[in-house]
């Protein structure tokens, strides 16, 4: 039995970069075995435990054959005697492809290492034309590592090709698409996700919305997380708002998200205009509901970081915000004359 580190984390720790993930693959073992060391076995369709102390992924050398169309048409082979180049011939791209022993040796039988070097992502064999979830796996990596100057090979982009046209691509469900979709909105160069499935084909069949060049006049990048929203609603704003209810609809994007998108897409001529009145700047503030969703406000403006603009806005909403209804009530306004009232005070206020 032998343990070796793979993937993700072999590649991260030669480019220099942090790691928090770690998978293993255990070469000559058996389930019995793992189980009788205290492994928790987690796989359905194949051995996957985890280690009882640190809870990190030990998944048994495998082999795989495809069986069907799409991602899941899959038959797996775990045994003492898969070796683990058979194991790392089976991965995606030559640079997730290297394994390291436990003494620190690093096994490398595809050529990981000097593809790392030339910055170059490159299938390992023909067998990735077996999974189209890798072409979304190598748009989301060079969304990642594209400010490192890393380009998809030429050979590895006409494999990804032949697999849209071959259909393979029509067989992705949409919870996977936008894992892999939303993970890119994270990523340093977002924008590089979708330039990868245009190249190949694959974006006008995944998001015929997106006719238009991925590149907005200005692109923030975010911190993951709440960035990710930005992200979509930068891109949304190329869309009308019938494509971006349809994409929210095609795939499980957030409610957030979504009502994110849609306003920053529906008030976006605002932000255009060299001198906004007082007029324009409270309408502007009302069809962003800024007084009710001031955090959702917040990330309006960073959409929008353009400088002066979003200055004013900014100011307009600070003046504005709070406005006490007491002596409106005082006065016994209520209902919608109360907010007229209400609206009146802050167009005073904007035009002094």
């Amino acid at each position: 039995m032998k343990i070796y580190l793979v993937g993700g984390a072999i590649r991260d720790l030669i480019l220099g970069l942090p790691h928090t993930e770690k998978d293993w693959v255990v070469v000559g073992s058996t389930p019995k075995e793992m189980l009788s060391l205290g492994f928790r076995p987690i796989g359905k369709d194949f051995p996957v435990f985890l280690h009882p102390d640190t809870h990190e992924e030990y998944a048994l050398a495998r082999t795989e054959r495809k069986t069907g169309r799409g991602y899941t048409q899959f038959a797996f082979h775990a045994s003492p005697d898969v070796t683990l180049e058979e194991d790392l011939r089976r991965r995606d791209l030559t640079i997730n492809a290297i394994a390291q022993s436990e003494s620190g040796e690093l096994i490398d039988p595809y050529g990981g290492q000097k593809d790392i070097q030339s910055k170059i992502l490159r299938h390992v064999s023909p067998a990735f034309s077996e999974d189209p979830v890798r072409i979304l796996r190598v748009a989301r990596l060079m969304a990642r590592f594209a400010y490192l100057g890393f380009t998809v090979a030429s050979e590895t982009y006409d494999l990804m090709r032949e697999m849209v046209n071959n259909g393979e691509v029509d067989a992705l469900v949409s919870n996977r698409v936008w894992t892999e979709f939303d993970r890119a909105l994270g990523e340093t160069s977002p924008w590089e996700f979708f330039e990868v499935l245009d190249k190949c084909g694959a974006l006008k069949k995944l998001f015929p919305e997106f006719d238009f060049s991925p590149h907005p006049p200005s692109a923030p990048s975010p911190a993951r997380g709440e960035g990710n929203q930005i992200i979509f609603a930068i891109l949304a704003l190329n869309l009308d708002q019938t494509k971006i209810k349809a994409l929210c609809k095609r795939y499980p994007v957030p409610i957030e998200y979504r009502e994110l998108a849609l306003t920053a897409n529906n008030i976006q001529n605002y932000f255009k205009q060299q001198n906004l009145s007082p007029k324009d700047l409270l309408e502007l503030l009302e069809k962003a509901d800024a007084y009710r969703r001031e955090e959702r406000f917040q990330k309006i403006l960073e959409i929008f970081n353009d400088g002066g603009v979003v200055e004013l806005i900014q100011k307009a909403f600070n003046l504005t915000k709070n406005i006490s209804t007491a002596e409106f009530i005082q006065q016994g306004y209520t209902g919608k004359k109360l907010g007229e009232q209400i609206r009146k005070k802050r167009l005073d206020i904007l035009g002094k």
